[in-house]
Formats: C-alpha cells, structure tokens, sequence
C-alpha cells in the first residue's frame, strides 16, 4: 500500500529497484541511507551509503532537511527497521522515502556479492 501523500512512491523497492535508482538518478537528488548500528555499517556496507542509526533519528531529523523532497533509499539488515523509519519519515514530510526489501542481505544476494553476509 502507498503512502497517500507520495502516490507516486512506493513504500518499499527491490535491491534491483534500488540499485537502478542509485545508478540513474543524479547523486544531487537521491541519499542512500543506512539505518543501522555503527557496527553493522562496519561489518556490511553499501557504497555511497549514509549511516544515520534508527534510534538517532529523533535527535538528527535535521541533517535530512535538504532531502526532503528528494529521493530517499533507506535500508537496514532485513528491511524491519528500514520500513519502520520510512513511515516514521513519511510522518514528518520525507514523502520520497522508500525502503528497500530484504536490506543489506538481499542487496548482498541480488546485487553486491563482494558484501559479506551476516
């Protein structure tokens, strides 16, 4: 189900979705953002990749300002954590946030086999 205010923007994309967004649309206008723990960023990490934990949102809301109206990538391990962070977005005006399915370990399978697996 979508977001009524993005209809446009699906809630949740494939790796395959994320990396043909990632290779096509203008680094200027989209953000990749990691949404996991410092640890897991240090263990797997896509490239290009931002790392704003979860539970710093709330206190890092600002650094996001700018993309507001841009496309936003989130992934975490899974895609749990990055779908929740979308909607908590969505909330509060991101309406491009789309999280990406199955996270860093579906990218890893899908996309990037040189990303370790944990």
């Amino acid at each position: 189900m979508n977001d009524p205010s993005a209809p446009d923007v699906p809630l949740e994309i494939s790796p395959t979705v994320a990396a043909a967004m990632l290779r096509d649309i203008d680094p200027a206008e989209r953000l990749l953002l990691d949404c996991r723990t410092p640890e897991e960023h240090a263990t797997a990490r896509i490239d290009g990749a931002i790392l704003l934990p979860m539970q710093e949102l709330p206190g890092r809301i600002g650094e996001l300002s700018p993309w507001a109206e841009r496309t936003i990538i989130v992934h975490c391990h899974h895609g749990v954590r990055s779908l929740r962070v979308v909607h908590w977005l969505r909330e509060r005006g991101f309406p491009h946030a789309t999280s990406m399915v199955g996270g860093i370990d579906a990218w890893s399978a899908e996309i990037d086999p040189t990303i370790p697996v944990y």
